[in-house]
């Protein structure tokens, strides 16, 4: 008599085993995009919060400047020295490659030009300026409501290393301005902004050596026109 001998394996297939493991795959990465979104995301919140808070509690700041335009195949770089003041006060003192001076009240805005004996006036509420979006940092500053679509940049490289880059769509400015970089240092302070615009044009602030919380007279922010020098109402020069 012949016995038959039936093998019945306890393992799956190697179709079955293949099918599942593709399937178990494809469920761990999906988890893993979603884990790495979810903690760019928070880390994202979290950035711009320290930011908010950092800038939030100060009355005053001095800061060093760099502003730097480029576009229409020109570059023009100019330095000074930057006060702001709450709220909405702010003076730009330009020392180089000319003197130019830039200061706000909180109501009216001033652009002077030594060398040329000019002097522009103008309401703060009507100035159309890239420079004004910065007297708000001493403010009620909430970066993920000024800024639509705020994500880190990956494209870019920091001007050190061991800050962040932000961009974002600017809500306020968004005719005019397309992205707004900003560059955060481990301590959540700013130490560049860069607005790109609609035209492809670039306007970069660079701080250095920022003084907090120093008392700053409010006669910093006012002007006088000097002898001789007619004041102009209308829409401030460059």
């Amino acid at each position: 008599m012949t016995r038959k001998i039936y093998l019945y394996s306890a393992s799956p297939s190697s179709k079955m085993r293949s099918t599942a493991s593709g399937r178990w795959r494809s469920r761990a990465c999906a988890l893993v995009v979603l884990l790495s979104t979810a903690s760019r995301g928070q880390d994202i919140h979290q950035l711009a919060h320290a930011v908010d808070e950092h800038y939030n509690r100060l009355r005053t700041l001095q800061a060093d400047f760099t502003e730097i335009y480029r576009g229409a195949g020109t570059e023009r770089s100019e330095s000074g020295t930057l006060w702001l003041k709450k709220p909405r006060k702010m003076r730009w003192e330009y020392r180089s490659p000319r003197e130019k001076l830039f200061v706000s009240d909180g109501k009216a805005v001033w652009f002077y030009l030594p060398a040329e004996r000019q002097l522009r006036k103008t309401e703060f509420q009507k100035l159309d300026d890239l420079r004004s979006p910065i007297a708000f940092l001493l403010g009620k500053t909430k970066l993920e409501n000024e800024l639509h679509g705020l994500s880190k940049v990956v494209d870019q490289a920091p001007l050190s290393p061991a800050n962040t880059l932000l961009r974002g769509v600017p809500k306020a400015m968004a005719e005019r301005v397309s992205e707004v970089l900003l560059e955060i240092t481990p301590s959540s302070q700013l130490a560049r902004i860069v607005l790109t615009e609609v035209d492809g044009a670039s306007t970069e602030f660079q701080f250095r050596s920022p003084k907090e919380n120093l008392d700053l007279s409010d006669s910093r922010f006012q002007f006088t026109p000097p002898p001789g020098v007619e004041t102009v109402e209308g829409e401030l020069g460059p």
